[in-house]
């Protein structure tokens, strides 16, 4: 399996995603290979080679028409990096806060409904932890 973090860790391929995401954006149905070789300014065999690297991460993904490969950004796989990410770039404060103002406050009926689900789940962990225990070899 191919490690994300490696693949965008080089700087052609991020410029290559870049132009990608840039052309989509622009209502692009896909890029040919010389039009990243004239816009990056790279030989076509670089760009070749990097382009391989992000096809076989699911990066991007390619349409033949003739001899022509028209590239598109696919970036599903970055999920994973924004995973990694979202910890580091997130204060839990401003998180907590950014929640609360876009969360309207629930009903009184539905709060304690709620609350009484949260005490129950967490006893139900707390039960089961300490079963877990309990047991052989544990």
């Amino acid at each position: 399996m191919v490690d994300i973090f490696d693949v965008i860790a080089d700087g052609t391929r991020r410029d290559i995603l870049q132009l990608l995401l840039d052309r989509s954006g622009a209502g692009e149905r896909g890029t040919s290979v010389s039009q990243i070789v004239a816009e990056l300014g790279a030989s076509q065999p670089t760009v070749s080679k990097h382009l391989k690297v992000l096809r076989e991460a699911d990066l991007v993904s390619v349409r033949e028409e003739g001899q022509h490969r028209y590239y598109s950004l696919s970036p599903a796989p970055l999920d994973t990096v924004d995973d990694w990410l979202m910890p580091f770039l997130v204060d839990e404060t401003d998180a907590s806060a950014a929640f609360a103002a876009a969360v309207p406050p629930l009903p009184d009926s539905a709060a304690r409904t709620a609350d009484a689900v949260g005490r129950a789940a967490a006893s139900a962990k707390h039960a089961l932890e300490s079963a877990l225990k309990k047991l052989p070899g544990r």
